[in-house]
């Protein structure tokens, strides 16, 4: 999005946008528009940082820096607090420094708050599993604490949950999908664990009930590429490598 990271933080950038007029009726899902840009400039954003041999965290940091000192456009969100949830992310789940886990890294800016996410992945039985999920959110001040850590908490699980399992199949402009069924939702035995910390900055609250959806997909891919090499960039993830691989 032309308001969000990385403008500013990149020469020569062209954002642009083709409007798809869909056959099937839609209708908005929570974090419209947000749900799917999060992931796709995260998980891309993790490709760049391999290409460019550098940390995918320290990486982001050196955009930032140069979007707060030497911009290459206009920047249009608050740097400082984009960059302190990305420190407090990092730190909370002690990243890089795990042994048998694999993290992978995501941060968003979106509905007026920004939260950053780490997500660690084990290998069971050949498969990658989603352990914990790390967010460091700045959302002003927080008012209801319980409440704020509800809402964070279901935002991941349904962003996880939509990203690895949901899907829509359609026959003669109909969905096959009728019932629960048949359609596949995240099980209570597959939500991870949520630790969640907040900025207190005293700036006015903007809420929470969108921006911990968006980052969850990209951290949940970049942390399966580290575990098992394969990219994900179709969902619902369930459907691709290592999920349908077959194991010994």
């Amino acid at each position: 999005r032309e308001n969000n990271f990385p403008s500013g933080a990149v020469e020569n950038l062209l954002i642009d946008s083709v409007e798809h007029r869909s056959p099937v009726t839609t209708a908005p899902w929570r974090a419209p528009i947000t749900n799917f840009l999060g992931y796709a400039e995260q998980a891309f954003l993790d490709e760049v940082a391999e290409a460019a041999k550098k940390d995918p965290v320290q990486f982001r940091l050196e955009l930032l820096e140069k979007a707060k000192t030497s911009p290459a456009g206009p920047v249009r969100y608050d740097v400082d607090r984009m960059i302190g949830v990305i420190k407090l992310a990092a730190e909370n789940s002690g990243w890089g420094t795990k042994k048998d886990v694999s993290q992978g890294f995501s941060v968003y800016y979106s509905h007026a708050s920004y939260v950053a996410q780490v997500a660690d992945v084990v290998m069971k039985a050949g498969k990658p599993v989603v352990k914990k999920i790390h967010a460091a959110i700045d959302c002003g001040e927080v008012i209801n604490l319980s409440g704020a850590r509800q809402q964070v908490m279901g935002g991941i699980v349904d962003g996880m949950g939509h990203a690895m399992f949901g899907e829509l199949s359609f026959r003669d402009g109909i969905a096959e999908q009728n019932n629960f069924h048949k359609y596949r939702l995240i099980r209570m035995k597959e939500i991870p664990d949520v630790d969640t910390h907040f900025v207190n900055n005293g700036i006015d609250p903007t809420g929470l009930g969108e921006p911990a959806l968006p980052p969850t997909g990209g951290a949940v891919a970049n942390a399966i590429y580290k575990a098992t090499g394969k990219r994900l960039k179709k969902q619902p993830f369930i459907k691709e490598e290592p999920f349908t691989a077959k194991t010994v």
